[in-house]
């Protein structure tokens, strides 16, 4: 079992499309929602990530991870299996 993964991203959003490269490259499933002319979907974003604006934002099991960065800064670290493997229980 591993851990919900949720993604907020834009459709041309460089980083975006490198946070969602490291995910399938690492075989984890997740739930994107493209915010692209959605305001209803970027003021949940937003919300969730307490006032954060930037994308994309990361949550796993409902916990904020952040955005690219931290995904990357998790996974040079060795820790991003160990992190879903945690939050799936």
């Amino acid at each position: 079992m591993s851990a919900k993964v949720e993604i907020y991203t834009w459709s041309w959003c460089p980083y975006c499309m490198r946070a969602k490269a490291l995910l399938d490259q690492k075989g984890i499933d997740y739930t994107e929602y493209t915010i692209d002319g959605d305001e209803e979907a970027r003021d949940a974003m937003t919300e969730r990530a307490n006032g954060r604006r930037s994308l994309p934002q990361i949550f796993i099991s409902d916990r904020h991870l952040g955005g690219c960065d931290d995904l990357y800064t998790l996974e040079r670290a060795g820790e991003l299996e160990h992190l879903l493997e945690r939050l799936a229980a």
